[in-house]
């Protein structure tokens, strides 16, 4: 079978003695389950009693898609008596021993540690549509990856397939690819519609005619743009958060502080005048008094007055605030001015979010580090439920975390700045 390209590329990765994670893909239409499927094909016939994984987000998708390919391909193939599929195993059993179990690898909350993959021992795996997973789930099934590799001469492969997203897959390849700091054992593959001259021209227009965010992605396989219907600020509006030349520091001074928890996340400084983020820092792990030093220190120099100044009150925060005598912020009590919302956080976050939408503020910084690090947080700040009736909120932070890799701490410095909206001038006692 005559491979495209790009999918030569691919199986170049995939079969070198250094790469161990391989991503392909990053649009539409460009043989991406073909490849995996063929790869898992060969890796059984030519590797007698190995182990293989199959994978998706969820197992009913994966046997309605991937799985469909697969037998689609050992047709063609003629191959298709090498094999038995058990649909109440999900496995495929070859009759030289080797085998592939199919896996769904959603998040559950029953399993946050993915322990139903604890007794697995694989020789390889491939993960369609990896970016519908958690970064967990493709590192838990990296270290299951073991079984005979010595005996086979094999190292750990991952490969994974995906169109664009704004999660972990963006971070971990496809930036790190474009900044030329992918690590020696990772590799990235973008591989678009027209790369593939068997795709008919109808399909092809058919991505052409989809609106301009899917087209972005699916066509033109652009990274930058998110087509989650939750999300509340788009692309633009963030590349305007740092060149909004026309809005004006003016009015009152405020200072906003998300204070590290447990020792994990680092303490983070706000300085705005009116709604122009002037002035950003960050701490590492320190102590209360540290930190509250270093606020007092930033007050005085930027003339910030203590009822100007908000601090997260969660945990270690509460002694930053008792300290300074300023403003504390509790994420989950109560909204206010009896707005519909599940609770203060949520207010904050969606007002501020729509008023970065509607280009109302911005943050002078040249890191280009700080910059990409903030966009990635500001992607993230989606609704939750949005198909549900109630209170409206987003979604929490430690799903955010999951997506990621990290604590969003950046984006709770610039939604604490909508409280002084929200009260007005503070009376402090």
């Amino acid at each position: 079978m005559k491979l495209l390209s790009k999918q030569n590329k691919a199986v170049y990765y995939l079969k070198d003695s250094n790469t161990t994670e391989l991503l392909y893909g990053g649009a539409a239409g460009g043989g991406k389950s073909a490849l995996g499927c063929l790869w898992l094909i060969e890796s059984c016939q030519k590797y007698e009693g190995s182990r293989w994984l199959m994978g998706r987000s969820k197992l009913k998708t994966l046997k309605e898609t991937t799985l469909n390919t697969f037998f689609d391909l050992a047709s063609k193939l003629g191959i298709s008596d090498q094999f038995v599929y058990n649909g109440q195993t999900n496995t495929i059993l070859w009759n030289n021993g080797s085998s592939i179990v199919l896996k769904d690898l959603f998040l559950y909350p029953s399993d946050p540690n993915f322990d139903s993959l604890g007794s697995l021992e694989i020789t390889g795996a491939f993960i369609d549509e990896c970016n519908q997973i958690v970064y967990k789930a493709w590192q838990v099934v990296k270290s299951r990856i073991r079984y005979r590799l010595d005996e086979f001469g094999l190292e750990p492969m991952i490969f994974g397939t995906c169109n664009p997203a704004k999660n972990w897959v963006y971070k971990k390849f496809y930036i790190a690819d474009r900044n030329d700091s992918l690590p020696s054992y990772r590799r990235f593959i973008q591989a678009l519609p027209t790369d593939n001259p068997h795709l008919p021209e109808s399909y092809l227009q058919s991505l052409r005619e989809l609106d301009e965010a899917s087209k972005q992605r699916l066509y033109y396989g652009n990274w930058e743009y998110d087509d989650d219907k939750a999300t509340i600020i788009s692309f633009n509006a963030i590349m305007d958060y740092w060149n909004g030349k026309h809005v004006k520091p003016e009015g009152n001074k405020y200072l906003t502080i998300d204070v590290a928890r447990k020792g994990k996340d680092k303490t983070v400084f706000r300085v705005w005048h009116g709604w122009v983020c002037i002035y950003r820092e960050e701490m590492g792990k320190s102590l209360v008094t540290e930190v509250a030093t270093r606020a007092q220190e930033l007050q005085a120099e930027y003339e910030i007055k203590n009822s100007n100044t908000v601090a997260d009150e969660d945990g270690v925060g509460g002694g930053v605030v008792d300290i300074l005598n300023c403003q504390g912020f509790i994420n989950n009590s109560k909204a206010k001015m009896k707005e519909n919302y599940d609770n203060l956080k949520s207010q904050c976050s969606i007002r501020m979010a729509k008023r970065i939408q509607r280009g109302e503020v911005t943050e002078v910084c040249k890191d280009q580090s700080i910059i990409d690090r903030v966009s990635e947080e500001m992607e993230q700040v989606k609704y939750k439920d949005l198909d549900k009736d109630g209170k409206q909120g987003i979604i929490p932070k430690d799903k955010v975390k999951e997506m990621i890799g990290r604590s969003p701490d950046d984006w709770d410095t610039i939604m604490m700045r909508e409280i002084f909206d929200i009260y007005g001038e503070f009376v402090m006692v």
